[in-house]
């Protein structure tokens, strides 16, 4: 069977929006409601999108960073951002610190790489920052879609009840933050997994070394043909707004 990914560009625009909700789904997931007007034509087709923050800063200067659109509902003129609370960078302090009213502009998403639902089966791997995408994803799979997510998050407090139709096995790695670039906890997992038969498309998005190592597993003990798997790093140890693709 031929699986075709798609990417499409799409047309920047800057949008200034309202907070109008910030709640908790865990202790350390932050989850906003933006709203506003601006929010017309707004277009995000795939799960692991993302869209650029400024985030207001003391100098004037916005710091930008990189979030994946939760949900977006066209009806109400509404778009929901998770921010993982793990570090206390500019988007983390500004979130924690956000009321309702207050603004906030972004922009995107610049790109989408839409991969089709037609793949047989579907493993999404990942931590904390790649739970919006997985929690994304998984409320758009068809109903029956044989899904098996694997999450590293820090305790049993972080586990997210993602509601989804598609037959969805979750699978949890507890480890603490200061090991979430530590790749032993993921793989060890990995070991003891295993996957449907059939052709199946495998996502992972994670700290870079993590996610090099989990893609570096997928390709080289289980064979997985490189074209059916999409891994990015979401941050990197000691780096500032870091952003990895690391698809040949």
């Amino acid at each position: 069977m031929k699986h075709e990914i798609i990417r499409v560009r799409h047309e920047l625009r800057r949008r200034d929006l309202e907070v109008s909700r910030v709640e908790y789904p865990t202790p350390g997931m932050l989850r906003m409601t933006l709203t506003g007007e601006e929010l017309e034509g707004f277009h995000s087709p795939s799960a692991d999108d993302h869209v650029k923050l400024f985030i207001p800063q003391p100098d004037g200067e916005p710091a930008m960073r990189d979030y994946t659109p939760r949900r977006y509902d066209a009806q109400t003129q509404s778009l929901v951002l998770d921010f993982a609370l793990h570090d206390g960078g500019p988007a983390t302090l500004w979130a924690r610190a956000a009321k309702e009213g207050d603004r906030l502009q972004i922009g995107g998403p610049r790109g989408s790489s839409i991969v089709p639902h037609d793949f047989d089966w579907w493993l999404m791997v990942g931590d904390e920052t790649a739970l919006p995408a997985i929690g994304r994803r998984l409320e758009e799979f068809a109903p029956g879609t044989p899904v098996t997510t694997l999450v590293a998050v820090e305790g049993p407090e972080e586990e997210q009840a993602l509601a989804t139709q598609a037959a969805h096995r979750p699978l949890w790695v507890h480890r603490p933050l200061a090991a979430a670039s530590d790749p032993a906890p993921v793989l060890q997992a990995l070991a003891d997994l295993s996957l449907p038969e059939g052709e199946g498309f495998v996502w992972i998005a994670a700290e870079s070394r993590v996610a090099k190592a989990v893609r570096a597993h997928v390709t080289n003990v289980w064979g997985h043909p490189k074209q059916w798997l999409k891994s990015s790093g979401y941050w990197k140890l000691g780096t500032k707004d870091s952003h990895e693709e690391f698809d040949d």
